[in-house]
């Protein structure tokens, strides 16, 4: 398994989180929707009929969300559609083989870091755990438990790739609200869960930050380089703003709506 492997494919998808989702009318959602009910965009074909005005049409928070490859996954182990076979238990599944496949992410970038030897068979073990999981009844699966077990391993890779640091870079679910942090070195920092929301990191240096679960809403990423940062997702780079001259992660794409 590749990191590619975890990403979303649209095109293989029966439209699902065009349909499973809860859209509230807001600055992300032109409209309220219900979860089960489609989106009065989506055609027959699951395409989405303003993918490419999504966001001029007040539907940003459709250009953010990422299922980590979750959606092509559900609806091909299901089969027919939920429109040829309705009661599917599709919708319900999404959101638990979504958090699935992120420990998956997570793991898999684990996995490939050369730092984290030492890890690897745990690793591994954990990633095949998961993976069995999506295959089997997502009812039944503890989420919570589950979670809890891949961040330990986490942790452990965490400290390995980024060593020791002082205290200023041990920001772990720091309020950075608004921060000012243009061109701040903050390279193997610890930013996990950090609230990073509009914060200006234009020309920072991220590389080997742990950015897991840090919120990057409208974060400024112009200029910024986040090569190796640790556990950067896509939906994360989607929610924030960045440039040409932003450095992603090979595995993280750039998101269309940055020009």
């Amino acid at each position: 398994m590749q990191l590619a492997d975890l990403r979303a494919d649209c095109a293989n998808c029966h439209g699902l989180c065009c349909v499973a989702l809860t859209f509230a009318k807001s600055a992300d959602f032109a409209i309220d929707k219900d979860a089960g009910e489609p989106c009065p965009n989506l055609e027959q074909d699951f395409r989405c009929g303003i993918h490419e005005k999504l966001r001029s049409k007040g539907f940003q928070g459709c250009t953010v969300y990422d299922c980590f490859g979750a959606g092509q996954k559900v609806s091909r182990l299901a089969g027919p559609s939920w429109r040829e076979q309705p009661g599917q238990k599709m919708f319900e599944a999404l959101p638990i083989m979504r958090q699935l496949h992120e420990l998956l992410w997570y793991l898999t970038e684990a996995l490939q870091l050369e730092q984290t030897r030492q890890l690897h068979p745990v690793l591994q073990q954990l990633r095949d755990h998961v993976e069995e999981l999506t295959l089997q009844d997502l009812a039944t699966v503890d989420l919570g438990a589950e979670r809890q077990k891949v961040n330990e391993v986490l942790l452990e890779t965490s400290k390995l790739v980024r060593g020791k640091q002082p205290k200023k870079k041990e920001r772990r679910g720091a309020d950075l609200f608004g921060a000012k942090l243009r061109g701040a070195d903050l390279r193997a920092a610890n930013l996990r869960g950090a609230y990073l929301i509009a914060a200006d990191l234009r020309e920072a240096d991220l590389r080997q930050a742990d950015l897991i679960g840090a919120d990057l809403r409208d974060a400024d990423l112009c200029g910024a380089d986040l090569t190796d940062a640790l556990f950067l997702t896509q939906s994360q780079v989607n929610a924030a703003r960045g440039d040409a001259a932003t450095k992603l992660p090979p595995a993280v794409l750039r998101p269309s709506h940055w020009g």
